[in-house]
């Protein structure tokens, strides 16, 4: 089946033109194209479109960080209907779940994904964010921090941001604007916030407007076209809902915009099962966690959605032969005497 090429829409495009058009610039001649309308609908943009803009506007200015500065500047009309329904959501959580949900109207490029980590709130990027460039996830991450500070009136610092990218030379734009711990060459594309994030207001809850909104962006998300490898979406949709517990396929599919019977029988035909995805899901999460020293095992059932440890060992050995105990000692050993 061929792909899908990944798509950034047009009002958050529209960003870079509003940017531009704020210094001085005439950003249809900076970047040899017109702008996206306001509302754009349906236009969209490939990733590599995006970059090129980007790029095209960094050297303009000559300004090696101006993917900080254009996320920085973010609003719910660059986000369409969703930004909206972001800000008017009743909570942080619910917020963040939504953002989760609809992610390919915002940046179909690398789908993120959140956990909880011992005292910090987890958003990171899937391993696409390697070939997308930097000023493409400067963007990206000023973006969410600025867009979390907005909805919620507060000015808060993430604990820490990761870039995959190696360290630039100037690091003053990445300190005036995230103010927190920095890291380059880094694992994943993540933000590390404190807990204490989802427990902050919003500043415009409205129950009514989301209600009212929220079917016009499952709508266009309904009308994009489909991904390639529902079992990875799958997954994805799995590791973010494990924060609260068991997911079900009903919830999964639901949130995929689609019956349980349909994503049953559309797993099936590409060879697999919902148990097995939520299994292998766990395990790889599991051994990332269990690499963890700082994570006690109780902690670590409770980030895989079990409320009692004695399953997760059940399962653990299920899944791999061996306690979680004995994998996570024998894993350091290992550690250890590569080290050597």
């Amino acid at each position: 089946m061929q792909k899908t090429p990944p798509a950034i829409p047009g009002t958050y495009v529209r960003m870079l033109f509003d940017y531009l058009e704020g210094q001085g610039c005439a950003a249809e001649t900076v970047l040899g194209e017109s702008a996206p309308a306001a509302d754009a609908g349906g236009l969209s943009y490939s990733a590599r479109h995006w970059q090129m803009l980007l790029e095209r506007a960094a050297r303009h200015l000559d300004d090696p960080a101006l993917g900080l500065r254009v996320g920085a500047t973010i609003s719910p009309a660059h986000l369409g209907a969703l930004g909206y329904v972001l800000l008017a959501s009743s909570g942080v959580p619910a917020a963040l779940e939504r953002y989760v949900r609809y992610q390919r109207l915002v940046h179909d490029v690398s789908p993120v994904g959140y956990r909880l980590d011992n005292n910090a709130l987890v958003l990171e990027w899937s391993a696409e964010s390697r070939g997308v460039g930097l000023l493409v996830n400067q963007c990206g991450m000023a973006a969410l921090v600025q867009f979390a500070r907005d909805i919620t009136g507060s000015d808060v610092a993430p604990l820490a941001v990761h870039f995959v990218e190696p360290q630039p030379a100037d690091l003053a734009p990445y300190v005036a604007l995230f103010r927190c711990a920095l890291v380059f060459a880094a694992a994943a594309t993540r933000i590390d916030f404190a807990v204490s994030l989802l427990s902050l207001p919003l500043r415009q809850p409205d129950p009514a407007l989301v209600a009212m909104l929220e079917s016009q962006v499952q709508q266009r998300l309904a009308a994009l076209p489909q991904k390639d490898d529902l079992a990875q979406l799958v997954r994805r949709h799995i590791a973010s809902a494990l924060i609260k517990g068991e997911p079900f396929l009903d919830q999964i599919a639901d949130e995929l915009n689609m019956s349980g019977r349909t994503l049953r029988r559309k797993l099936e035909q590409g060879g697999n099962t919902f148990r097995v995805l939520l299994d292998e899901t766990r395990l790889q999460m599991a051994q990332g966690y269990l690499r963890d020293k700082r994570l006690a095992l109780p902690e670590v059932a409770l980030l895989l959605g079990y409320s009692e440890q004695s399953a997760f060992n059940r399962a653990f050995l299920r899944w791999s032969g061996d306690t979680p105990s004995s994998w996570r000692r024998k894993m350091f050993i290992g550690l250890a005497i590569t080290e050597r």
